[in-house]
């Protein structure tokens, strides 16, 4: 494992080296794709929990990535517009700032995806599949036909939310949150993996009876993935939002959910990096080959197709060999 360590390391200096260095010749657009794909990548490190560590194919993760952009949303429209949010039992005022949102689209992820799981993992295989991408589904239409935030024309936020201490228009400075809310969800993954817990889950993931033998409760692992996994794609939804200053119901598209699970599928399924340079492919072939034709993604489903076929650990497989390798 040094030597995927050692690549890990690589593939994050090279990371912030590009902003950086956009930074320096004044080009703030790739700034701003970095930032995307930081965001993109922290979405994936969250789904990766679930699908990687847990076994758990979740087709329904734009559910919480949308509940976590709408939190944004919804605060910040509320702020802006100075009007209190009443809840029925109470009136909340809205609000500008991002530790509060990040807070709140955290909490709310994580409540829907104890729900969710709570009910999902009664099924699984392509049941669990299914029934994660019909919740998605009943909140994207559910955003669609609320008209109260802008249903289908989503919600437009003038200016984007403030960090103590920070100028967040500036690119390079929100770029910086971005990135290290992405290292604090990498540091939290490996800390995850490490652990009893993690050891437990990859148990569950692998042969469940065996942990049932020993007292633990394979569902009940799975479920704390679950929802771990969804409060920090929550957060990402959030920072999704705040990048583009919009909030739509395409956050919970399914197109979306399928987008997350070919992140890690390049990168590497149960890799800690998989997602990161997954997004990074991601971004960088919608921006190269996006500009070419608009038809791009059939170079990503080549893409994808020899991942599959011939480096099945993704890219980070293809460059450390399989796991447990040095």
């Amino acid at each position: 494992m040094i030597r995927e360590r050692h690549l890990n390391i690589l593939l994050l200096a090279g990371f912030l080296a590009v902003p950086l260095y956009a930074l320096a010749v004044d080009e703030p657009f790739t700034i701003t794709l970095a930032t995307r794909a930081a965001i993109l990548a922290l979405a994936a490190v969250g789904l990766n929990i679930a699908l990687g560590w847990g076994g758990l194919v979740s087709f329904g993760h734009a559910a919480f990535f949308g509940i976590g952009g709408y939190s944004m949303g919804i605060l910040a429209f509320h702020a802006q517009n100075y009007m209190p949010l009443d809840l029925g039992f109470a009136v909340l005022e809205g609000t500008k700032s991002m530790p509060v949102i990040w807070l709140v689209a955290t909490l709310t992820s994580a409540l829907a995806a104890l729900a969710i799981g709570a009910l999902s993992l009664r099924t699984s295989g392509v049941y669990f599949i299914m029934i994660t991408l019909a919740f998605a589904q009943m909140f994207y239409y559910f955003a669609i036909s609320w008209s109260r935030y802008g249903g289908e024309d989503g919600i437009s936020i003038y200016v984007r939310n403030e960090f103590p201490g920070l100028n967040t228009l500036a690119p390079i400075q929100f770029f910086g949150l971005c990135f290290a809310a992405l290292l604090l969800a990498l540091w939290l993954n490996a800390r995850l993996v490490a652990s009893p817990f993690g050891l437990a889950l990859n148990a569950a993931r692998q042969v469940p009876v065996r942990v049932q033998t020993v007292g633990l409760d394979p569902t009940r692992l799975k479920l704390v993935a679950f929802v771990i996994s969804g409060a920090i794609t929550g957060l990402a939804g959030a920072l999704f939002a705040d990048l583009n200053r919009f909030v739509s119901p395409s956050m919970f598209s399914w197109h979306l959910s399928g987008e997350l699970i070919v992140l890690i599928i390049l990168g590497g399924v149960g890799r800690l990096m998989g997602p990161v340079i997954g997004a990074i492919l991601f971004v960088a072939l919608d921006h190269i080959l996006g500009g070419w034709t608009t038809h791009w993604h059939i170079a990503l489903g080549a893409i994808l197709l020899g991942v599959v076929l011939f480096a099945r650990g993704g890219v980070i497989g293809l460059l450390c060999g399989p796991k447990g390798q040095a």
